[in-house]
């Protein structure tokens, strides 16, 4: 299934950052790894968006190749910080923020922990089954599983309506993250991120406006997005913030689950059983 680009980066936020009550208002900000394939037509099928000529084939290089250096990475453990908005009804914005660290192994190991004062959770993944563990709660479901992480975000995504954090990035540089439905892409300088010269872009996508900040370093990743949702007259925003480790040293309890005492286990529900 197409993806928009960085929708999936906003993950982190709809799961563990907030939880609109019924007096907000506006569009959520569905994560592009959502979003996807519904977004792309009707972005497609504008009159009067920018000019074609608003997209430079230099920053779509950049993009593409920070996606093949996110591929090429064995294995890694990044650190997410997240800040959300949600607007009321009278247009006052509330604040929130969310962490969350991956572990990874590719093809087929990840450990995701989850945090904000809303929501604690964790995603284990160890080549053959997959937990979701709510600390708070000490419930655990799992899942046989068998295939490579890329599959793995699509089919918790589709099936059981959970999004891995920042997911796109085992998606960038793959078809699941296409680039010919940006509509606008314009190089905006250099910034430095936690000490490190990144390249600064921006991007208009669907009722998306996105920025990333690419390191210049030997490795291009990213190190700072923020997302702002154009489908509220308020402008809420998102912006998240990653701090590498290429060097990892895992343990060989980091991909294995064992019920901490008093947990229980409950089952995965499918969405279409909801």
């Amino acid at each position: 299934m197409a993806r928009l680009l960085v929708m999936g980066l906003l993950a982190v936020a709809l799961t563990a950052c907030s939880s609109a009550p019924p007096s907000t208002t506006g569009a959520p900000q569905q994560p592009p790894a959502t979003a996807a394939a519904a977004a792309q037509k009707p972005a497609q099928a504008q009159t009067s968006g920018p000019d074609a000529n608003a997209v430079d084939p230099a920053v779509i290089k950049a993009l593409q190749d920070m996606g093949a250096s996110l591929q090429a990475l064995k294995q890694f453990e990044v650190g997410i910080s997240l800040t959300g908005e949600r607007v009321l009804q009278d247009g006052q914005k509330l604040q929130h923020t969310a962490v969350a660290d991956l572990d990874v192994v590719r093809p087929n190991k990840l450990r995701a922990t989850m945090r904000s004062a809303r929501l604690q959770r964790d995603l284990i993944y160890d080549g053959k089954t997959v937990t979701l563990y709510q600390p708070e709660q000490k419930y655990y479901s799992q899942a046989q599983f068998s295939d490579n992480l890329n599959v793995l975000v699509d089919r918790l995504s589709e099936r059981y309506g959970i999004e891995v954090p920042s997911a796109d990035l085992f998606l960038w540089g793959t078809p699941a993250a296409p680039v010919d439905n940006i509509q606008s892409a314009m190089n905006a300088g250099q910034d430095f991120i936690a000490g490190d010269l990144c390249d600064h872009y921006a991007f208009r996508q669907g009722q998306f406006d996105w920025q990333i900040w690419i390191s210049t370093g030997a490795r291009a990743l990213p190190r700072k997005l923020v997302i702002t949702n154009r489908a509220d007259d308020a402008r809420p925003q998102s912006i998240t913030y990653y701090k590498w480790n290429l060097n990892p040293k895992f343990g060989n309890a980091t991909f294995a689950f064992t019920p901490p005492k008093g947990a229980r286990p409950a089952e995965f529900v499918p969405l279409k059983s909801r």
